[in-house]
């Protein structure tokens, strides 16, 4: 597993796997049964280093080196730069002179703007949308659940951030509203970027990761219960403690 040494958690990044994607046991391995073509691998190669990232085994500034990640990854340079340039275009990474590319670092600004983007997308989405009028627009938010937990039993930081993200995504599409939903869609990365950090900052001192979907599933349940007050009043509530440090010893 790719990491500086100081996060004292992370899933196991080990050779190309993700749980979303199926585990792949490697090139090697893979090329007695089904060929993998070159555009397959290097999304997958995207995928897992997009995956430590998001579970914090890659931290903000860390330098992606290219020998630790082929040899990690089981892949040959040139896939591996490729999947670089599409997590770089993605704006999860960045190039810097004279250190290459490295995971992109979100500034206090950003973060506040990212926050706000967000919490004003959401509140509209809430004031619009509840009650529900077509209760087949829960489902996904009720699979993005689903996932969450699993996540959280298989200490799969990376992928339980993105199930948030596709559970927060699956409530802004209750309002079906598709201007909405398009806005929310074209700041994901930054979205992403900022649950993963907050989720490390919030199992660090505040919440264990069953807690975190516990949350999650609280929201769900009142948006099903058609009370947008309540729901608007705990979608408010949702991000206490993020970004916090630790409380102050009393």
């Amino acid at each position: 597993m790719v990491t500086d040494g100081t996060r004292p958690h992370g899933a196991a990044a080990g050779t190309l796997s993700t749980s979303t994607s199926g585990a792949i046991s490697g090139a090697a391995a893979t090329s007695r049964s089904t060929r993998i073509d070159a555009p397959s691998l290097v999304a997958m190669a995207a995928d897992a280093v997009r995956n430590m990232i998001l579970a914090g085994d890659l931290a903000p500034g860390d330098r992606l080196i290219e020998e630790r990640l082929t040899e990690e990854l089981d892949i040959s340079r040139p896939p591996l730069r490729e999947a670089l340039r599409l997590l770089e275009n993605e704006g999860i990474i960045e190039r810097m002179p004279r250190r290459g590319a490295i995971v992109r670092t979100l500034t206090d600004q950003d973060v506040r703007e990212i926050l706000a983007i967000r919490a004003a997308l959401e509140r509209l989405a809430f004031e619009t949308g509840i009650p529900v009028s077509d209760d087949s627009r829960l489902e996904p938010a009720r699979l993005a659940l689903d996932d969450m937990e699993r996540c959280a039993r298989e200490q799969d930081r990376g992928n339980l951030v993105r199930a948030g993200y596709a559970f927060h995504s699956a409530l802004i599409r209750i309002a079906g509203n598709r201007r909405l939903e398009d806005i929310y869609a074209s700041v994901q990365q930054q979205i992403l970027l900022c649950m993963s950090r907050n989720l490390i900052t919030r199992e660090r001192f505040f919440e264990g990761l069953e807690e975190h979907v516990a949350r999650h599933r609280h929201l769900l349940e009142l948006v099903e219960s058609g009370d947008a007050q309540a729901a608007l009043r705990e979608l408010a509530a949702h991000g206490a403690n993020s970004f916090q440090s630790a409380p102050a010893a009393e």
